[in-house]
C-alpha cells in the first residue's frame, strides 16, 4: 500500500493571527509566534491506520540541521512538550484532520518550510506544505522577550506609529514617526536585513542557529541599520549637506526607507541622523516581535577618548575650535531600548536594554552599540556586555570647557552649561505625552548614591592605568591628564551671566534677546564681553557665524546689567540648517583673569495645525483641514504638503499649496480614507525650498464601519 498522503492544507490564518497577535501582517504566508501553539487543517488522501501518525519536518535557513536547532522532525502525539516542537491532533472529520503545532519558546525565529508525511510512507516522500514565519513572543512567559503588561505589549510591539522627542533640553519638541511594521513587504525586508549581515554571509548556517537569542539578533540589527561596514540600510550624514539623497528631516517614517533599500538591491539609503536610525531600528525589532521603544537623551555626550569627560576647546569669543575638539555634546541623541532577559549577565540585568544604530564609535571592529542593560548603566557596572562605557558616558560624562590661548596654553573656564544626560524621554504607553525616564539611567543628580556609582564606574573604566588614587589618562595628541585634576571644578567667577529671550524665537523673524550680567561682589568690576553666534546642527557643530561683537561693561556693586542683542532674519536665513538651531556664546573676561562662558541653544519655532473634520470610519472618506503659515517676510511659492499615515492612506500624499504672501495663513483641505481602525497617526509637513520643513501630526481615532 502506498500509504496516506497530505493533499492540501488550510493554515487557518484568521484564527491563528488573532491568537498570535499577527493578523496585521499582510504577507501571504502564516505568521506566528514561538512558544505558542497554532492550528492547521490537513486534507488526507485516505484514513490513517490506528497505529499510523503524521511526521512533520520544520526547517529554516540553509543547511538546516537538528544539531543546530534549525530543523526538527516530530510526529503527532497526545501531549505538548515545552522545550521541543510538537504536533497534537485536535479533531478529525473524515479525511480532514486539524493539528495543533507548537514551537519551543527558544526556537530560532525566521521563515520555516513545513513538510509532512504519514509514518507508513518512505522517509523521502515528505510533502512540502508551504512556508510560515516564526517570530519572538512577548506574550509567552518562557520566551526571553516576555513582557508582562498587555498595555506595554500593545504600545511597544503592536503600535505602528510613535513620537520621537527632539529639540533642546529647555524646549523639547515632539515629532511623529510612522514605524509601519505591518506595511507591505516590511516583514520580508526585516528578515532580509538579517540575511544581509556579514555574519550570515560568512557562515549562514551558524548565523541562523543564533537567531533564537534576542541579544544576538538585536546586536546584528544595530550594526545593519547603519551602512558603515556592511551596506546596511541607512547612510549617516552630519555635515548639513544632503546632495544626492534625502535630508534626514524629510523622512516621516521607516517604511519608505526600508522599501527603498530593498528595491534598490540593498544600496544604503541617503541620509539619516540619530532619530532616523532609531526609528528604523524600532520598526525592525517590533516587526520581529521584540518590545522596543525610542528614547531621547538631551545634552548627550559623545566621548571619543573614553575618559568620561567631554572636552570642548573654545577661543576668546566662546567659539568651538573644531580641530581641537574631538568630543562633543549633542543637543539631543536618540537611541532604542528593547525589553528582554540577559541570560549572559543574570536576572538582575533583565528588562530594558540600550541599542544604538547611529554609527558613532566602533565596537568589536563594527559600528554597532548594545545591548547594554539600563540597570547596569544605573549601577555603574560598565564592564558588562555590551558597550557599557560608551552609554554610561552619554548620560554621565563631565562637560569641561577649555580656553585655548594663542600661545597654545589652555585653561579651564567656568561654564554654566547644563549637566549631561538630562530629560531622558520616551513616549508614554497609550498616549502622546512625554515620560521622563532619567531615573532609570542614573540616581538623582548630586545624591550620595550617584557619586558612589560614578566612582565605581571610573574605577572599572580606568583600573588598568591606575596608580594609587590617581589615574593617568592618555589624551589625543599625546597630551596626558591626571584624572583627579580633571575632576576639580573651575573656579567660580565673581559674576553671573544668562541669556534671556525677549520675544519667542520664531522662524523667519528677527531674534531679540539680552545677556544679563550680575556682579556677585560688593566692589565695582569691569568685564570684557566677547559675543559670538552661529547656526548649528543638532550635534552643536557650527555651520556659519552670524554674530561677532565685543562690549566693555562696568558693573557696580551687586549691579545687574542687560546687554541687548538683535539678530535679524537676514543675518541667519542663508545659513540656518534644517535643525533650525542657533548657538550663542558670551566669553566674559573679568578683571583678575577670571573667565565665564555663557551659552544658549535656541530652536526657532514654527506653526502648523491639523484638524479632522468629522468622524473617521474605516472605508469612508473624511476631510482633513490644515492651517499653514508662511513664516517669512517675503512671498513664497511652490510649497507642498506631504502627508503620511499607516492605516489612513496608501503611501504618501503630496498636495500643492497656493502661493503665500508674507506671513499669510492659508487653509488647505484634502480627503483620507482610513483602511484600519484604532488610533492612527497622521503626519503633515509643509515643505518649501525657502525654509526648513514645518512638521505636524495628529492622532485620528478610526472606528470600524458598522
Amino acid at each position: 500500500m502506498a500509504g496516506v498522503r497530505v493533499t492540501s492544507v488550510d493554515w487557518q490564518r484568521s484564527r491563528n493571527g488573532a491568537a498570535h497577535h499577527t493578523q496585521e501582517y499582510p504577507c501571504p504566508e502564516l505568521v506566528v509566534r514561538r512558544g505558542q501553539s497554532f492550528s492547521l487543517t490537513l486534507d488526507l488522501s485516505g484514513d490513517l491506520d490506528s497505529e499510523e501518525t503524521l511526521i512533520f519536518t520544520v526547517e529554516t535557513g540553509p543547511k538546516a540541521s537538528e544539531a543546530l536547532h534549525t530543523k526538527a522532525v516530530f510526529q503527532t502525539a497526545e501531549l505538548e512538550v515545552d522545550d521541543a516542537w510538537t504536533a497534537v491532533k485536535e479533531a478529525q472529520t473524515g479525511n480532514s484532520m486539524t493539528i495543533s503545532l507548537a514551537s519551543p519558546p527558544d526556537a530560532v525565529i525566521g521563515r520555516y518550510l513545513l513538510s509532512a508525511r504519514a509514518s507508513s510512507r518512505r522517509k523521502h516522500s515528505d510533502r512540502k506544505l508551504g512556508e510560515f514565519v516564526l517570530l519572538f513572543n512577548p506574550w509567552c512567559p518562557e520566551d526571553d522577550v516576555f513582557l508582562a503588561s498587555e498595555e506595554e505589549r500593545q504600545e511597544y510591539v503592536l503600535n505602528d506609529s510613535g513620537i520621537i522627542f527632539r529639540g533642546v533640553e529647555k524646549h523639547i519638541r515632539a515629532q511623529g514617526w510612522n514605524y509601519g511594521q505591518f506595511e507591505e513587504d516590511i516583514l520580508d525586508i526585516c528578515l532580509s536585513i538579517l540575511d544581509r549581515s556579514p555574519s550570515h554571509q560568512d557562515d549562514p548556517a551558524t548565523d541562523v542557529s543564533h537567531r533564537h537569542d534576542p541579544i544576538y539578533v538585536t546586536r546584528i540589527i544595530s550594526a545593519m541599520v547603519n551602512s558603515n561596514n556592511d551596506r546596511g540600510v541607512v547612510q549617516g550624514q552630519w555635515q548639513g549637506k544632503y546632495g544626492g539623497g534625502t535630508s534626514p528631516l524629510h523622512w516621516r517614517g521607516s517604511v519608505a526607507i526600508l522599501q527603498k533599500w530593498f528595491k534598490g538591491r540593498y544600496k544604503p539609503v541617503k541620509y539619516g541622523q540619530c532619530w532616523v536610525f532609531a526609528g528604523v531600528m524600532c520598526t525592525v525589532l517590533r516587526c520581529l516581535g521584540i518590545a522596543t521603544r525610542v528614547v531621547s537623551n538631551f545634552n548627550s555626550a559623545h566621548d571619543t577618548d573614553k575618559n568620561l569627560s567631554v572636552d570642548k576647546y573654545v577661543d576668546s569669543f566662546g567659539r568651538t575650535l573644531e580641530d581641537l575638539t574631538e568630543d562633543s555634546m549633542w543637543n539631543f541623541h536618540v537611541w532604542n531600548e528593547s525589553w528582554f532577559a540577559r541570560q549572559d549577565l543574570g536576572p538582575s540585568y533583565n528588562g530594558w536594554q540600550v541599542l544604538d544604530a547611529t554609527p558613532q564609535e566602533e565596537s568589536e571592529g563594527v559600528f554597532q552599540c548594545g545591548p547594554a542593560s539600563v540597570t547596569a548603566i544605573r549601577e555603574g557596572d560598565v564592564h558588562l556586555a555590551h558597550d557599557g562605557p560608551f552609554v554610561f558616558a552619554e548620560v554621565n560624562a563631565d562637560y569641561i570647557t577649555w580656553l585655548w590661548n594663542e600661545d597654545e596654553s589652555r585653561e579651564r573656564v567656568y561654564s554654566d552649561t547644563k549637566k549631561i544626560g538630562r530629560c531622558i524621554s520616551t513616549k508614554a504607553v497609550g498616549s502622546d505625552s512625554r515620560v521622563d525616564i532619567t531615573g532609570l539611567y542614573k540616581y538623582p543628580e548630586g545624591s550620595r548614591k550617584e557619586r558612589q556609582v560614578y566612582r565605581k564606574a571610573v574605577k572599572k573604566l580606568f583600573s588598568v592605568e591606575s596608580w594609587g588614587r590617581r589615574t593617568w589618562i592618555r589624551r589625543a595628541g599625546g597630551r596626558g591628564l591626571w584624572r583627579d585634576d580633571l575632576l576639580e571644578p573651575a573656579t567660580k567667577p565673581s559674576i553671573a551671566g544668562k541669556f534671556k529671550m525677549l520675544e519667542p524665537p520664531v522662524l523667519g523673524h528677527d531674534l531679540q534677546l539680552a545677556l544679563c550680567l550680575t556682579n556677585l561682589t560688593s566692589r565695582a568690576q569691569r568685564v570684557q564681553v566677547n559675543l559670538s553666534g552661529a547656526t548649528i546642527l543638532y550635534t552643536r557643530r557650527p555651520v556659519a557665524e552670524i554674530l561677532h561683537e565685543s562690549h566693555a561693561v562696568r558693573l557696580g556693586p551687586q549691579e545687574e546689567k542687560k546687554i541687548p542683542i538683535a539678530i535679524s532674519y537676514s543675518q541667519y536665513k542663508e545659513d540656518l540648517t534644517e535643525d533650525k538651531k542657533i548657538l550663542l556664546a558670551a566669553m566674559c573676561l573679568v578683571s583678575k583673569g577670571e573667565k565665564l562662558l555663557v551659552e544658549k541653544d535656541i530652536t526657532l519655532e514654527d506653526f502648523i495645525t491639523i484638524k479632522v473634520l468629522g468622524p473617521a470610519v474605516v472605508g469612508v472618506a473624511v476631510a482633513v483641514e490644515v492651517m499653514v503659515v508662511n513664516p517669512l517676510l517675503e512671498k513664497v511659492e511652490d510649497c507642498v504638503l506631504m502627508v503620511e499615515g499607516s492605516g489612513l492612506l496608501q503611501g504618501q500624499l503630496s498636495i500643492d499649496v497656493p502661493s503665500l504672501q508674507p506671513q499669510e495663513k492659508a487653509l488647505v483641505q484634502f480627503n483620507i480614507t482610513p483602511s484600519k481602525s484604532g488610533p492612527r497617526q497622521l503626519q503633515v509637513d509643509l515643505v518649501s525650498h525657502h525654509f526648513p520643513d514645518i512638521k505636524g501630526f495628529v492622532i485620528v481615532d478610526v472606528a470600524t464601519a458598522k
